[in-house]
């Protein structure tokens, strides 16, 4: 089919969230408390809306229900991928994700967290939590039960442009000041380890610390082996970020023309940077679309960056 699937994102409102959203996106959402936008989403908890074309107002779920042609047939009863920006105004919680065995079990039949992130934007000499400090299960167990968070984790130093895949038993957290292109599979379920003190609506969020505790990596994976940098390109060219069992991530940059062959069962698409168009369709930063099965060639022109992704086969 050679129609575009442009999507209206689902917002989030979050203790960390902030403005950026609105402001610098121009996205339709107000509130000072804006944490994520949910472009690419068929989830019970956000669900992208089609704007235009044959499928107008249908929600992304519905879609991928219906018309399963347009993602080559794929099997499995959920859309695989959900696709976030992230505006972190605070420090997100210290958090960790289950995997798929772990989250059947315990989640209600839910799907793990295996994700990854694009630095979009992050202060300077900023850091991430990505890992702990935890030489076995015992040392982990001591470390979260007695508060000494400031040994447990492990912060990496990041850049704009960075890419870090996070598997499911990583401890992780997003931190003031960055904002973040998220690839992940479709599932919400996160544990918090740890979040700071505070208070929502008077009350402590909940944590979920023995969770946590059966879930995490020990020892985490090393710090080399969970960062890379991109390549900051003054040509067009499409480099792949990863490829793994549940998605292959692609950073696209486009100086002026340049052709991608969309062969894949689909292609999720959000521009992270600049503008431009794509077979004549004016995009921005801050649009996501996809692409469906049997598209073909796809032409891209403008200054722009964008961030695009599909199953793994």
């Amino acid at each position: 089919m050679r129609e575009l699937i442009f999507l209206k994102p689902v917002f989030t409102h979050n203790i960390w969230g902030g403005t950026r959203l609105h402001d610098e996106f121009g996205y339709d959402i107000e509130g000072s408390d804006i944490g994520e936008c949910w472009g690419i989403a068929a989830h019970p908890n956000g669900d992208s809306t089609v704007e235009g074309g044959s499928y107008d107002g249908m929600k992304l779920s519905v879609l991928y229900q219906e018309h399963r042609e347009l993602f080559g047939g794929i099997e499995g009863d959920k859309f695989p991928l959900l696709i976030k920006i992230i505006d972190a105004h605070d420090n997100l919680s210290i958090q960790v994700h289950p995997d798929d065995g772990y989250a059947g079990v315990h989640e209600n039949g839910s799907l793990g967290k295996t994700e990854c992130w694009y630095i979009m934007d992050c202060p300077e000499n900023a850091k991430l939590v990505v890992g702990h400090n935890a030489a076995s299960k015992d040392e982990l167990e001591s470390m979260i039960h007695e508060g000494r968070w400031d040994s447990f984790i492990r912060e990496l130093p990041i850049a704009n442009g960075d890419f870090i895949q996070i598997d499911p038993g990583t401890v992780h957290a997003i931190t003031t000041g960055c904002l973040i292109l998220e690839t992940q599979q479709n599932s919400d379920i996160t544990y918090r380890v740890y979040d700071y003190n505070r208070l929502t609506n008077g009350k402590p969020r909940e944590l979920h610390v023995e969770q946590s505790i059966d879930v995490i990596t020990v020892p985490a994976k090393s710090a080399d082996d969970s960062l890379s940098h991109t390549a900051e390109r003054n040509d067009s060219a499409a480099d792949v970020l990863i490829e793994n069992n549940f998605y292959k991530v692609f950073k696209i940059s486009v100086k002026g023309s340049f052709e991608f062959e969309q062969s894949y069962p689909f292609l999720n698409v959000s521009v992270v940077e600049g503008s431009g168009s794509l077979d004549g369709h004016e995009i921005k930063k801050g649009t996501h679309l996809i692409v469906p099965a049997g598209y073909g060639s796809m032409s891209l022109e403008g200054d722009m960056t964008l961030i695009a992704s599909t199953v793994s086969r």
